[in-house]
């Protein structure tokens, strides 16, 4: 049976990603992912969209910003402690109920399943603002690009080529909790819609209440949260001071860490990308920093990593 020939050009570059811990999906796969993506960037918009026009017309229960606000902490604190400094850097250590809790917590977010977001973070740190970076705004049109400053914030989501689990998450693959939350995603995602919308028709007593709890909750929440977290790889690259000389373009954006919780404080954490906290100094906005600090104190976590203030002077230098 003849086989379609394949160029040396496509040998090459399948070559050079799998060095660089990347795999290429094949079309079904890609149209999948596309259209998954697709509608993770463009429901919530129409559920903001809603919101507005609720906000405008002053059809608006007293309980729904507070609804919004509450559904947002848990959004951005899952994605900011859960994913990221629990599974993806590995920053601390905590008990089964914390762990299941932050990464119920994550997994709201719409960002993807656990093993996925890790894979493509760690291959984000390990190249950093060159060549097999996910989501740099500098690579792929160029340095101070707008165009690149776009793609870095969402179409780098409709890329074909995604981070190799072998790569750059075996040890989430071989954590059970880890791996059960990776398979049932989903349920967990339409569980961060199901929760705002019943919050909702119990406080209104209405079904109106429980769309209000739907809008504002649920895809509202998901849109702005997940705007502010897609900054941290967009905007915290381009705009910010750089205290850290990281040979990379991660800045400290602190209008971009005060609404994710301390992530775009991305110069910091690009300097020491094991440390617990985003925050240098104490009154860095890192509001996760300041949480798992209170949460230690308490017992509830505990193997915190941290610099030395050697290893910060020594970079400061």
């Amino acid at each position: 049976m003849n086989q379609s020939p394949v160029s040396n050009e496509s040998l090459v570059l399948g070559g050079k990603l799998e060095k660089l811990g990347v795999k290429e999906l094949d079309a079904h796969a890609t149209k999948t992912l596309r259209i998954t993506a697709i509608m993770v960037m463009v429901i919530p918009f129409l559920g903001f969209m809603e919101a507005i026009r609720l906000l405008v017309a002053g059809r608006v229960f007293g309980h729904d910003l507070y609804l919004f606000l509450a559904m947002y902490c848990v959004h951005i604190g899952g994605i900011s402690i859960g994913f990221h400094r629990l599974a993806a850097h590995r920053t601390f250590k905590t008990g089964l109920f914390l762990k299941h809790v932050f990464m119920i917590s994550g997994s709201i977010a719409g960002q993807g399943p656990v093993m996925f977001w890790v894979a493509t973070h760690r291959r984000h740190h390990t190249y950093s603002d060159s060549e097999g970076d996910p989501h740099s705004p500098h690579v792929k049109f160029g340095k101070n690009s707008l165009k690149g400053l776009w793609y870095a914030h969402m179409p780098w989501m409709l890329s074909k080529e995604v981070s190799s689990w072998s790569a750059f998450g075996l040890d989430i693959l071989k954590d059970q909790t880890f791996y059960f939350y990776n398979r049932t995603y989903f349920a967990w995602l339409v569980l961060g819609l199901v929760i705002p919308t019943s919050i909702g028709y119990l406080l209104a007593e209405s079904a109106l209440g429980a769309w209000h709890g739907f809008i504002f909750g649920g895809l509202c929440r998901l849109f702005l949260a997940n705007q502010a977290a897609w900054c941290v790889g967009s905007i915290s690259h381009r705009f910010g001071g750089r205290p850290f000389n990281n040979r990379d373009q991660s800045a400290n954006n602190w209008i971009v860490a005060l609404l994710t919780f301390g992530e775009g404080l991305q110069n910091n954490h690009h300097a020491f990308p094991g440390w617990y906290r985003h925050g240098v100094k104490w009154w860095e906005p890192d509001l996760s920093g300041w949480l798992l600090t209170g949460l230690g104190k308490l017992g509830l976590v505990s193997g915190f990593r941290n610099p030395t203030q050697s290893d910060i002077e020594k970079l400061l230098r």
